[in-house]
Order: structure tokens, then C-alpha cells, then sequence
């Protein structure tokens, strides 16, 4: 087999105080069979994010004509990592909440064949700093996914993704405002195998979410109506298609 190339997209609207951390701690040499590249999709941002993601080193970076909303921006981020010739692509938020250390450990299942669909999971790892507005709102959130697909889910709600080449292209996000309910429920109904893998996760300590609770609140349960009642079929899945040979001691190096 081939060396398989991972594409860690970045969505990013104004977040030139972090994005270049977040770039800096992606492994880039983890696995002999493994090649990374990273991409960041600006979300029109006003302020110095794609400077400071090119002096960090991003190998491709998109910019949105206006800020268009995180599931415009994770939906474009796919389809770029898949014209891009992405095996498999890696969504991580730019707000240097999420573990970029640890996207080896998120790959791990994609590697040996055993999932197409990874999320790294705050609740079965260790969260730091979250509020209890947005605790509450993950629980009730990822409840519901569970539920609606017969599941048991930890964090629905998690920015930090691995996806398969085929879950890439198969991944429908019907809402602009927000990505994360919608596409898990997406890729369950159409029979992609999800797993998720504990991480370790920090409440930003720069910049401002551009997510807000109540608007958040307002605008997820239409989306979930409406993909829940959209016909999906399923994908015929090819188990090993990311398979590489075993090697956790080069897996958890940086």
C-alpha cells in the first residue's frame, strides 16, 4: 500500500492568535506510511489568521470570500482535502482548545482498520475550564444524537475529527451555522463505522468563540429535524481501505 496522506484542515475566522500554535503542534512525522499536510480554510477573517498561518507553515490555505459559518467552512474544508488527494482528512478547531499533539492517537482506529469515522472525545478524556451552560448543552446535545441513532455517543459536540476517504466524500452538512450534530447523524445513518477516542481538552485562553449559546441553541434543532427526515443510503464501506502496518512507537512520537 501506498503511503496514505492525511490532510488536518483548520477552520478559522479570526484566529491569528492561535492558529499558528495549533499548526505547530501537528505531528508531521508519527508513521513510516504517513505523509501530513495541513490546510487552513479562513472563514473570512478580519484580522491576521492567514499571515500568521503561513509563517507557522500551513501547506494550503482557502480563504471564504465573507465569514460564511463553521459548518460552510468544515464543508469546504472536506471537499478541499478530497480535491487535494486526501486519504484521510483531520478536522481541528484554530482556537487551540483541542490536543493537535494527539491526532495520532485519533487516527489510530482509521489505521487499523477498525472505524471511518473518529471523534476525539472531551468526556472520556479530561476537559478543563468548560462552562456549565456549554457542559449542560454537550449533554443534552449528544443525548439527543444518541438516541436518534441508536448509539451511545460521548461528545457529539467535539471539534477535533478523523475522517475516511469515503466518509469524506459521503459527508453531508445541511447547515452553515454549525456542522457537528448533523454530520455525525449523517454518517451513522449511511452505516460508517464511528468510534471515539479520549483527549485531552482546555478551554481557550485566547480570542473569542465565534459559536453563540443561545443562537447555538436556537438553530441545531431545526438541523437535526431536517436531516432526520432526509432518505440517506447506505455506503458500501471498504473496511480496510486506511490500513497500515502496526507501529505505536512511531505513532506516538511528534
Amino acid at each position: 500500500m501506498m503511503n496514505q496522506l492525511v490532510i488536518v484542515f483548520l477552520p478559522a475566522h479570526n484566529e491569528e492568535e492561535t492558529v499558528g500554535e495549533v499548526i505547530s503542534k501537528i505531528p508531521r512525522h508519527f508513521h513510516p506510511e504517513v505523509t501530513v499536510e495541513v490546510l487552513v480554510v479562513d472563514d473570512g477573517s478580519q484580522d491576521g489568521t492567514v499571515a500568521a498561518a503561513a509563517a507557522a507553515g500551513a501547506d494550503h490555505i482557502i480563504s471564504l470570500p465573507a465569514n460564511k459559518g463553521l459548518g460552510a467552512a468544515v464543508r469546504e474544508g472536506l471537499f478541499r482535502c478530497d480535491k487535494l488527494g486526501a486519504d484521510i482528512a483531520v478536522m481541528i478547531d484554530a482556537d487551540n482548545e483541542y490536543p493537535a499533539w494527539q491526532i495520532p492517537d485519533l487516527l489510530e482506529p482509521l489505521l487499523n482498520g477498525e472505524a471511518d469515522y473518529i471523534m476525539g472525545s472531551r468526556f472520556l478524556g479530561t476537559i478543563r475550564g468548560m462552562r456549565l451552560n456549554r457542559r449542560l448543552g454537550n449533554y443534552f446535545f449528544t443525548f439527543l444524537q444518541s438516541v436518534l441513532v441508536g448509539k451511545r455517543i460521548a461528545d457529539g459536540q467535539s471539534g477535533m475529527r478523523a475522517f475516511s476517504k469515503q466518509a469524506m466524500q459521503h459527508a453531508d452538512i445541511i447547515h452553515d451555522y454549525n456542522y457537528a450534530q448533523v454530520i455525525t447523524l449523517n454518517l451513522i445513518r449511511k452505516g460508517f463505522r464511528m468510534k471515539e477516542v479520549p483527549i485531552d481538552y482546555q478551554v481557550r485562553s485566547k480570542g473569542q468563540s465565534f459559536i453563540k449559546f443561545k443562537a447555538y441553541m436556537l438553530a441545531v434543532f431545526p438541523a437535526i429535524v431536517k436531516e432526520m427526515s432526509r432518505p440517506v443510503g447506505k455506503i458500501t464501506i471498504n473496511p480496510t481501505a486506511h490500513a497500515v502496518k502496526s507501529d505505536r512507537g512511531k505513532q506516538k512520537a511528534s
